[in-house]
């Protein structure tokens, strides 16, 4: 049982020394502006139209599934509301930050994994250069900066989403309507959650494919494997790093009132 348990706790043993090293290069010189823009085109600019067109489906799909049980209670005119609510809170950091995972885990992994068959890695640090520093450190910056930005993005675009199917077609309430009560709906709290979400997730994001493609091993089949480990790995951690976040907000907002 022992010898089962030994394989996972060494390679999150593994994680955590990488998190901490990686985390403590942020204030170390050098810091590598060129890469750090690189990567935030990368993985910022690369992900814009697939957060664009989800975010866009994913609020008009909101305000489709809510309209018939709205409808039921006299109560359509609150569709803004609920629209805004969800995805601020849940639908848009978690949906932005799967697909995020989907696309940039697998691409970091890959890459790093690539380099590392190669022995370019090795190279690096026969040089003197510290892969972590070069390597992990830029993608972690890159990722935290530009993720929470997608989710924004994604939000108002669910919002603009929710708002066409709400308004010019299902007709459920008004356009000043509409953005009132989005507008009202959502407190300080709200933000905040929506917020730190996706900056969670970026850090974990990051760190999974940097931690996958520093360990491959095997060649061109081992980078494979890197790639699903990485997207597979960092999705669940989304979840669960998700309901640890919400629960700590509703503990939180029960204690005042």
């Amino acid at each position: 049982m022992f010898d089962i348990l030994k394989g996972p706790i060494f390679s999150f043993q593994e994680f955590i020394i990488l998190s901490g090293r990686a985390t403590r290069n942020i204030w170390r010189r050098p810091h590598y502006i060129d890469d750090i823009s690189l990567q935030m085109d990368i993985v910022g600019v690369g992900s814009l139209p697939i957060i664009l067109l989800i975010g866009f489906f994913s609020g008009s799909v909101m305000a489709l599934q809510m309209s018939r049980a709205l409808a039921q209670y006299g109560a359509a005119g609150q569709v803004g509301m609920i629209t805004a609510i969800t995805l601020v809170r849940e639908l848009g950091p978690v949906l932005t930050a799967l697909l995020f995972a989907g696309r940039n885990a697998s691409g970091i992994a890959s890459e790093i994994g690539s380099m590392k068959v190669t022995e370019q890695i090795d190279a690096m640090r026969a040089l003197g250069t510290d892969p972590l520093q070069k390597l992990v450190t830029p993608r972690l910056i890159a990722a935290c900066f530009v993720l929470p930005l997608l989710t924004i993005i994604a939000d108002f675009i669910g919002m603009i989403g929710g708002y066409i199917m709400a308004v010019p077609i299902l007709e459920l309430t008004t356009t000043s309507q509409y953005w009132n009560t989005s507008y009202t709906a959502l407190e300080w709290n709200d933000i905040t959650q929506g917020l730190l979400k996706p900056l969670l997730f970026a850090f974990e994001i990051a760190l999974v494919g940097c931690f996958y493609g520093m360990r491959t091993t095997g060649g061109t089949q081992g980078v494979g494997l890197a790639t699903t480990q990485a997207v597979v790995a960092s999705s669940v951690w989304v979840f669960v790093i998700d309901i640890f976040i919400t629960r700590a907000f509703v503990w939180y907002a029960a204690i005042r009132s």
